[in-house]
């Protein structure tokens, strides 16, 4: 394999002559003197004032920080502050307008001080609804025969114009959780406790807030402005980093993120006891924590994601249980208790796995070998201290490869659903274990330097009928794997477009470069540095890969991708790379196997249900409005629980196929697997 580098040698030799100056900090607002605001380190000015010029000189995208640049940041803190508007009024925000274009100004300045005005601003507002709460709506009695609804997600609403009106909002947000902990069965005593509790709680949380909190949070706002991988994080949040990428925590197995007053699951880690059991998935929403089998359920609506996760960590062996609205029943459903068992996720658990899949088609056996790939891996440590043992995905592909012919499979699929990425090296060379040799991808640096990732080892190590299974959270090196394989020719993939990132990113220790007053720490840059294009000169930014056969998607680019994102770097096009693709995959044939999946789902009464699910998942996702309607949230809890009956009673069907007197039969749970195998074997039928 032909190396790629990724450059960051400059960055070492910039602003070596930053020190700590307690006189660098503007006099900006001298009435932050009160004892109950936040105020600013003596050094974050000087840091900011690093990290801009870092963003400046260095990242990819090559612009400045101006007016421009000042005013997506100014809207992008006040929404991380107040993403749902439940907190500021109107008036706040024409207030800070005064800062649409001066943030640039007062970083380049190294003055903080604008972030900590808006935040104390907020921290009033905030302290006034705990108020409000605490006085006036646990003792309510509130009326469930009216008809009147609470919406979510209020994110692209109009900002309260009023105190009076705020007060409206939280009394329909309050209702709306004493009217669900109401149906969960709770008695009023109870739900008085648990609401009171609840805003405590937030309350206390609030008060935990330090400095270094608001100076991550605002200079989040100023990296993510240039593209939403460029990140900023505080020396707690960087040790935090640091044990995620050793894979040392132990807990469930799950990456989460808040969204509105909900903890919402993004990612279910292979490996972990949320994959292993099967209870726990995508987009499910986590409204309590209880510890062992009969603790207390602990409400965690409103909570801070910290807080989340350290109630749901634990050690190996111990039991936590969650209180979930599963994602196929939305925030109008009924809620579950699902129950795991704590344990460390280790890397062997993120290794490659292979089965067989047996097949009966027409009569016929078939066998189709199935490697799930959870991530790019490989042990740097092992490797450069020249143990010829070292894990590397490449080689645990290679090795299963051998095994699953061994057993006679007629095909091969690669699973890299939910696959994150990891090791650029680990996909190109994966990538050469099925072409002869060439190029993999190509890589573009902030200079326009475009190097060549390329396979320079001849031997395949197979050569037969090959698919590559992705979904919209398949992202970075595995874009590169299915878009290499798709550009060869040399595999079908299918499933649904990808992600979309297509970006390479170093970190940046802060620390190197800034002399701080003894026992303070600075923090982390993670910096967007390269692009990544495919061999035929097309970005896998933005729009991913786009599968030879589209499987039913319950998730959108603009929600669930880099398309989300207002600041994602754009999609666009170098030259050509020269390769040799090969005969395995025709148009002729992509054209045939999307001709047998439109039959298959006017005949299938399995593919038809899945289809189904897929939309009542996708609108149950898109659904916001909670009707504060006892009865008819009642009737929507009855409804949404028939079709989750529905559903798993059709899970177990057989799937009718084509051709007089036969019927096709494979035992899978997974229903995309299932019909990424059948696909695969239709296409093994036709090549003959």
């Amino acid at each position: 394999m032909k190396k790629i580098a990724i450059l960051i040698a400059p960055i070492l030799v910039l602003l070596s002559f930053i020190t700590y100056s307690s006189n660098s900090v503007l006099d900006f607002n001298t009435t932050l003197s009160d004892s109950t605001k936040i105020t600013p380190k003596s050094y974050y000015g000087n840091e900011a004032k690093l990290i801009t010029q870092i963003l400046d000189t260095y990242h990819y995208k090559k612009i400045k920080l101006n007016d421009s640049l000042s005013s997506i940041i100014l809207t992008d803190y006040i929404e991380t502050l107040d993403n749902n508007k439940s907190y500021f009024l109107k008036s706040d925000i024409e207030k800070f307008e005064k800062y649409r274009t001066k943030i640039d100004d007062y970083l380049e300045g190294g003055n903080v001080n604008p972030a900590y005005e808006i935040y104390n601003v907020f921290k009033e507002r905030f302290d006034n609804r705990m108020t409000f709460v605490l006085d006036s709506m646990i003792n309510m009695d509130f009326d469930y025969s009216v008809d009147e609804y609470y919406n979510t997600d209020r994110s692209k609403g109009e900002w309260a114009t009023s105190e009076k009106e705020l007060d409206d909002l939280w009394r329909k947000m309050v209702k709306s959780q004493t009217l669900s902990l109401k149906l969960n069965g709770k008695d009023k005593e109870g739900i008085k406790e648990t609401i009171k509790k609840r805003y405590e709680r937030f309350s206390k949380a609030a008060q935990q807030h330090r400095s270094e909190d608001v100076f991550e949070v605002f200079m989040n706002a100023v990296a993510e402005a240039f593209d939403p991988h460029t990140n900023y994080f505080s020396p707690r949040t960087s040790d935090r980093f640091k044990q995620n990428m050793s894979l040392s925590l132990e807990g469930i197995g799950a990456r989460l993120q808040t969204e509105a007053d909900f903890t919402k699951v993004v990612q279910i880690l292979p490996g972990g006891p949320a994959e292993k059991s099967n209870l726990l998935h995508e987009n499910d929403r986590i409204t309590g924590v209880a510890q062992g089998e009969d603790g207390e359920i602990v409400d965690v609506i409103g909570w801070r994601i910290d807080d989340v996760v350290q109630l749901i960590k634990g050690p190996k062996g111990t039991t936590v249980r969650l209180e979930i609205l599963p994602a196929e029943t939305g925030v109008n459903g009924p809620s579950q208790v699902i129950t795991l068992v704590r344990d460390k996720i280790k890397l062997e658990d993120m290794q490659a796995k292979a089965d067989v899949i047996p097949l009966m088609k027409n009569g016929k056996e078939y066998k189709i070998g199935v490697i799930t790939l959870p991530s790019f891996y490989m042990d740097f440590d092992a490797y450069q201290q020249g143990d010829p043992n070292y894990t590397s995905t490449t080689r645990d592909v290679k090795r299963l490869v051998e095994e699953l012919e061994k057993k006679g499979i007629d095909g091969l699929m690669m699973d890299l659903r939910n696959n994150g990425g990891g090791s650029l090296a680990e996909a190109i060379d994966l990538t050469g274990l099925f072409i002869k040799n060439g190029p993999v991808v190509q890589v573009r640096t902030s200079t326009n330097k475009v190097e060549v990732g390329e396979d320079e080892d001849p031997e395949i190590i197979y050569n037969g009928p090959m698919a590559v299974m992705i979904n919209r959270f398949s992202a970075s090196a595995s874009e590169i794997f299915a878009a290499a394989i798709q550009d060869y020719h040399r595999g079908v993939v299918i499933g649904e477009p990808t992600f979309g990132k297509g970006t390479v990113q170093s970190v940046i220790d802060l620390g190197r470069y800034l002399q701080v007053p003894e026992g303070e720490k600075v923090g982390q840059l993670k910096l967007t540095l390269q692009k990544f294009y495919r061999v035929t000169g097309s970005s896998t930014q933005h729009l991913g890969v786009s599968p030879d056969v589209n499987l039913p998607s319950a998730f959108d680019a603009e929600e669930f991708g880099e398309s989300a994102s207002k600041s994602a770097l754009p999609w666009d096009q170098i030259n050509s790379t020269t390769f040799n693709m090969t005969q395995e995959v025709s148009p002729q044939l992509v054209l045939k196997l999307n001709d047998e999946y439109a039959k298959r789902l006017e005949t299938s009464a399995e593919l038809k249900a899945l289809v189904e699910d897929t939309k009542e998942l996708k609108l149950n996702l898109s659904k916001t409005q909670i009707s504060l309607n006892e009865e008819k949230r009642r009737k929507e809890i009855d409804e949404a629980e028939k079709r989750e009956a529905k559903r798993v009673s059709l899970s177990g069907a057989q799937i009718q196929k084509e051709g007089e007197g036969s019927s096709d039969e494979i035992n899978i749970e997974d229903q995309y697997l299932k019909e990424g195998v059948i696909i695969l074997t239709q296409m093994i039928s036709d090549i003959g």
